[in-house]
């Protein structure tokens, strides 16, 4: 089938000024690859959010020009939000072994069962209407990340993914560099290439390195129960923890339910090797000592559901902190998570335990050298630096700059925009919806900005109900009105506030009597401007007031 020469265009509808919720759609003579589809984590302002999603708005209005989705790896920031596509859109998924099992556990839990999963290995080409997408294998935190090429009549677009450079990793080979040297030497349009760590100089250290950490902690921890804290996702990781656990004649137990669940997946799949009698059950281990144990557990971002934070508060059914036991934070923070994390750290000082996070963790993104590295292999006309916010973008347009490259051929994109690409020129032509989508318990978009206004109201000055029952025809009080404070002040210290509060209220429904006002919402509205201005001057706070009018 031949293609009249049009321009590609690529659209992130999210992963840019921001951490996560990774998702770049590109689009070519009307046909449309999505190239992953993660999660953020909420903001501290969108009090009780769960997760935040992309906007598919536009994905909506073009469903029958998608071919497909193209996943990189099984981070929740690139594959937590697919079950919310896939419950809209009935399209393919093509993904790694272990990228695509865990994807199959996410739709399980989203109840969804028809669904067209393909599983690629690195090396292997798709063919998704007038593209091309190539597989490419990469290092990174997690086994079987891979890069993608993605060729169509208008050039070759390289996509790294979440990477970086790893001579000895734990799982399979260290990164295909001869494919990038090959896919440049061909000719390549654009580059979008991960800028995590753009902001750090020199190399990232390999994995491997974490190990000899590790077997130090063990070896001179000989009295003491060991506990492991660090992403659910970080296979390799596991790995290492659990091969010096064997080391030392440890068994091994693992909580949370997102550990449980990577865990058990990455060992179906082989991609967790676990001698035999090493591995427990949690509601075990009070049959061992302390000297012979290891949990491995989540929470190495001060999530306040996650296991290790309910167990520094003592709220965790089967496990509870006590003095002596040595706690590794194998993580370090994600940028916001700071203060969490250090107040799950000092809890767990406070119960007598020993915290461990200092050389304990390395990065699964590949810092400036590796990027240097692999833009002098790809050789880009242009350059869209990803994933990571507006500083991190900013640094790794610098570095590209730096190597020489054409600033003018160097986009750094805002989510929702829309870049046109040819052989001869690039543009920003426009933007898509690209919101952020709250996700709340089982509601999906229906927390919204004014929601979150009135849960921040709520939060940082309560609530005022003012209940009165009404003579229909004259507007006369029958009952009330009574007031009921929540998280304004507490009742019983401020009982001549609220006396007051209700005169003012009684006053107002007075002049409402005498005015004649028989509209429910005028009445309101005088019964709230006045407690509101009342309330202000006597407290210097201003509470959500909500009034109540009952008709006999």
């Amino acid at each position: 089938m031949a293609y009249k020469r049009s321009k590609l265009k690529i659209i992130p509808i999210g992963g840019l000024d921001q951490i996560g919720k990774n998702i770049t759609l590109f689009e070519y003579n009307h046909q449309i690859v999505i190239l992953d589809c993660g999660i953020a984590f909420p903001e501290d302002e969108m009090l009780g959010v769960d997760l935040v999603i992309p906007d598919f708005t536009y994905l909506k209005k073009n469903v029958d020009k998608i071919k497909g989705v193209v996943l990189t790896h099984g981070h929740e920031d690139h594959i937590g939000a697919l079950p919310y596509l896939l419950k809209q859109f009935n399209v393919p998924v093509y993904g790694t072994k272990l990228t695509l099992g865990l994807v199959e556990n996410k739709l399980k839990e989203h109840g969804i069962k028809k669904h067209n999963l393909n599983v690629i290995v690195p090396g292997q080409t798709v063919q998704l209407g007038a593209f091309k997408a190539e597989f490419i294998r990469t290092n990174h935190s997690i086994a079987d990340a891979v890069a993608i090429a993605l060729t169509s009549p208008a050039g070759t677009i390289v996509h790294t993914g979440d990477f970086k450079v790893d001579y000895t990793p734990i799982h399979g080979e260290m990164i295909d560099l001869q494919r990038f040297a090959e896919l440049g030497k061909k000719g390549v349009l654009a580059l979008l290439a991960d800028s995590t760590n753009a902001e750090r100089p020199g190399f990232t250290m390999s994995e491997k390195t974490v190990g000899k950490v590790f077997d130090d902690i063990f070896a001179e921890s000989k009295n003491h129960r060991i506990m492991v804290a660090t992403f659910a996702s970080n296979v390799d990781r596991v790995q290492q923890i659990i091969n010096a656990a064997r080391k030392y004649k440890r068994k091994v137990a693992v909580v949370g339910r997102s550990m449980v669940n990577v865990v058990n997946t990455a060992t179906e799949l082989g991609y967790l090797k676990v001698p035999d009698k090493t591995m427990i059950d949690i509601s075990e281990i009070s049959k061992y000592n302390d000297e012979d144990l290891v949990i491995i557990t989540t929470g190495s971002q001060g999530e306040p559901m996650a296991a290790l934070s309910r167990m520094a508060s003592s709220d965790h059914r089967q496990v509870d902190i006590k003095p002596g036991d040595k706690v590794i934070f194998s993580s370090t923070p994600i940028p916001g998570n700071e203060k969490t994390v250090s107040r799950v750290i000092n809890d767990l000082f406070r119960k007598g335990a020993e915290v461990i996070f200092q050389d304990t963790h390395v990065s699964g993104h590949a810092c400036q050298e590796e990027l240097k590295l692999i833009h002098s292999l790809v050789k880009p006309k242009y350059f869209i630096p990803v994933h990571g916010e507006y500083r991190h973008l900013r640094k790794h347009a610098e570095l590209a700059k730096n190597l020489g490259m054409n600033p003018r051929n160097i986009f750094i994109m805002s989510t929702g925009n829309v870049l046109e690409l040819d052989n001869r020129s690039g543009r920003i032509v426009g933007n898509v919806s690209a919101d952020q989508v709250l996700v709340d318990g089982l509601g999906v978009g229906d927390v919204g900005n004014i929601v979150l206004r009135d849960r921040k109201h709520l939060s940082q000055d309560g609530l005022l109900v003012v209940v009165v029952t009404l003579q229909r025809r004259t507007g006369q009080v029958l009952a009330g009105p009574d007031i009921i404070s929540r998280g304004f002040v507490y009742v019983r210290e401020s009982g001549n506030l609220m006396e007051d509060a209700r005169k003012v209220v009684q006053d107002a429904l007075i002049q409402c009597e005498e005015k004649n006002m028989v509209e429910w919402a005028a009445i309101k509205s005088v019964v709230k401007d006045t407690l509101k201005e009342f309330l202000w001057q006597q407290t210097k706070r201003s509470p959500m007031i909500l009034p109540i009018i009952m008709e006999v």
